[in-house]
């Protein structure tokens, strides 16, 4: 590492990575499954983004502000920040970074986050600030990280270091960006494949979708832990629906690579339907509500993004149909958003 670099105290370091649609197979990416079974997902970026800025200091403290929660860590600059209370993300990445490419050495430094979504969103935002902070500190520290390695170590922190339940999608999402279909092996073997999407079918799918924000965030945990418990147990109608998720995770990628939208809408609902197997919490009264809602009024094809429970409905449409949906989800309780697809995954800057 290059000492200036480091101490610069004229420099800020910023970073982004964006958030994901799930559109395919996911919950196939969560171990055991995966180890067993192989798992498939087919996911988008999306133009919501997780936010990172770190300012070098030397006062000889740390300071972590996520000005989203309005939390705020403040520490004294050590090799290793204990593991609990708030900002647990930001602590298990700071000490990895420090131990294994600082030489355990300690930083002083002020970073400031932000998420576009909450936590429990179903859009990937914890995974998706793990790479952001991530990408943060390999633009200030200089450090030689290609994406698989970015998306690796993130896995790596959340997973194993902090023991957060959860799969293994969001985080090569988020560093990868752009529309990918992803394959998880076992031995934590993962083989990203980019798909070449031509702009007038990209065009289409934009056009067609709607994202509903149930106003309601979800422990994703919980509901990774019962599909854990189930693929463990071999329980025969949550196994029946992850393999169907990875079946139409194969259709889902053809459909989209030929622009064939009306396919796309049938997996969707798929997809959804074999999601609802996996675990006892996917949906709920006031979901099923709300799909009933949106089918009535002109969508096509809706699902849960993410684990399920809550956070963010997907919706599709006839482009010609969504205004008047729109129109009519934005007189309830929920909260409307139209998005596009990314192309890049995430970035940093320096400003001096």
């Amino acid at each position: 590492m290059d000492q200036n670099l480091i101490w610069s105290k004229d420099m800020i370091i910023r970073s982004k990575a964006p958030l994901r649609l799930g559109l395919a197979g996911g919950g196939t990416d969560v171990s055991p499954y995966c180890d067993y079974y192989g798992g498939t997902v087919l996911n988008v970026t999306i133009d919501m983004y997780a936010y990172c800025t770190i300012e070098p200091t030397e006062d000889g403290e740390i300071e972590f502000y996520a000005a989203d929660r309005n939390e705020l860590v403040q520490a004294d600059s050590v090799a290793e920040l204990p593991i609990e209370g708030d900002l647990v993300l930001h602590r298990g990445v700071y000490n990895r970074i420090v131990s294994d490419y600082c030489g355990g050495k300690p930083l002083s430094f002020r970073m400031t986050t932000y998420s576009d979504a909450p936590a429990g969103s179903g859009l990937g935002s914890s995974s998706t600030m793990v790479v952001a902070i991530i990408k943060a500190y390999m633009e200030w520290l200089n450090l030689p990280l290609g994406e698989y390695d970015i998306a690796a170590l993130a896995y790596q922190i959340e997973r194993v270091d902090l023991g957060l339940s959860g799969g293994k999608q969001d985080q090569y999402a988020a560093t990868f960006g752009g529309f990918n279909f992803i394959e998880f092996e076992k031995d934590d073997r993962v083989i990203v494949n980019p798909l070449r999407i031509k702009n007038w079918i990209k065009n289409e799918l934009e056009n067609s979708l709607i994202l509903y924000y149930t106003g309601t965030s979800r422990d994703s945990a919980k509901i990774i832990d019962e599909q854990i418990k189930s693929t463990k147990e071999k329980n025969s109608n949550s196994l029946e629906g992850m393999h169907t998720l990875k079946r139409e995770a194969y259709v889902m990628k053809e459909c989209i690579l030929k622009g064939d939208f009306d396919g796309f809408a049938a997996c969707l609902q798929r997809g959804w339907e074999a999601k609802k197997k996996t675990a006892s919490v996917i949906s709920n009264p006031f979901i099923d509500e709300m799909y009933r809602f949106v089918m009535d009024n002109g969508a096509k094809a809706a699902k849960i993004s993410g684990a399920g429970g809550g956070g963010f409905m997907m919706i599709y449409c006839d482009p010609v149909q969504r205004f008047s949906l729109v129109e009519k989800l934005k007189k309830t309780q929920g909260t409307v958003m139209l998005t596009s697809f990314t192309e890049r995954g995430t970035q940093a800057w320096t400003l001096y």
